[in-house]
């Protein structure tokens, strides 16, 4: 795989950044919410800066602005966003505030985004690198289904109990100040070869039926990838300079969705959250192919941006 490893070639930051930790690592009930600090998003964005190309944009931006404009008149917006890398969230971040008006980029402060534990207890360094964006910490449900002892997996599951309990009441919380909940519907990153990780969990149900409007977000090109010897060390991560395209979908009513799949013809034995949940994905990567081939029409990247 061509590029650098992300501790190798950004490992000079790693103290700056460890500097600039302001939360605790260990997540429990009363730090689910964790608040963006703006000096660590700066170095963020310093690295994306450095690794995107020329070109590199958002698409259907007036679906951004439509959303964002509703959710300023008090509609409570769902962002649900493909998730191939670390850096998905930031990249929207980054084009919002680059692409859009002073008032519309706004929205990007706007965003709470749902994040496994793992970005806080992996390591000092990925750590920083999440404190950038605002986030709503959950124990994801894999995590469980990886602990074979008992008795660590019996104190492991009152854990989550405890943590996703306090993360739905600071969901709740975050929508009715008027904040943007961004999901990725997969619950995790997308492993090349490995289909299962693009599904998405039947949760994002339950998602649906706590806001009224919703966007698709995908993601076309990547500036950090997977080490596929290593896939879950983050650090491991190859740093690839790269075209990205981060599109919206046109803005979406979540109910009339919710209702629209289920009323499609299926038989009795369909899980109906789930069949909600595979739609979306279905229709994430239908968006994905649409926005590949106007990132790269000849499928040639051009040269990096100055």
């Amino acid at each position: 795989m061509n590029g650098v490893a992300l501790l190798e070639k950004y490992g000079y930051l790693a103290k700056e950044l460890a500097k600039l930790n302001l939360g605790n690592d260990t997540i429990d009930a009363f730090n689910v919410f964790q608040e963006a600090n703006p000096a660590c998003r700066r170095i963020v964005y310093q690295i994306i800066e450095e690794n995107i190309l020329a070109g590199s944009c958002l698409g259907g931006t007036e679906h951004f602005v439509d959303f964002f404009s509703q959710v300023k008149c008090g509609k409570r917006g769902l962002i649900l966003m493909e998730h191939d890398s670390t850096v998905d969230l930031p990249l929207l971040c980054y084009l919002l505030d680059r692409d859009l008006s002073s008032v519309e980029s706004q929205l990007s402060d706007r965003i709470a985004a749902v994040a496994g534990m793992k970005l806080n207890e992996e390591s000092p360094v990925i750590k920083a690198w999440a404190e950038g964006f605002s986030r709503i910490v959950i124990y994801p449900s894999r995590s469980l289904a990886a602990i074979s002892d008992p008795e660590l997996l019996e104190r492991e599951t009152a854990r989550s109990r405890s943590i996703n309990t306090a993360a739905m009441r600071a969901l709740d919380t975050a929508r009715k100040q008027g904040r943007v909940v961004l999901v990725h519907p997969s619950g995790t990153r997308y492993r090349p070869g490995k289909p299962e990780t693009r599904r998405a969990v039947r949760e994002i149900d339950s998602y649906l039926r706590m806001f009224d409007i919703m966007i698709l977000v995908s993601v076309n090109g990547c500036i950090v990838r997977i080490t596929p010897e290593d896939p879950d060390n983050m650090l491991a991560d190859r740093v690839v300079a790269d075209k990205i395209l981060v599109a919206s979908s046109p803005v979406m009513e979540c109910d009339s969705y919710r209702k629209s799949v289920m009323g499609r013809p299926a038989g009795s034995d369909v899980d109906t959250k789930q069949a909600v949940a595979d739609r979306l994905m279905e229709l994430l990567l239908e968006q994905h192919d649409t926005y590949e081939a106007i990132r790269c029409p000849s499928g040639h990247i051009g040269k990096a941006a100055p």
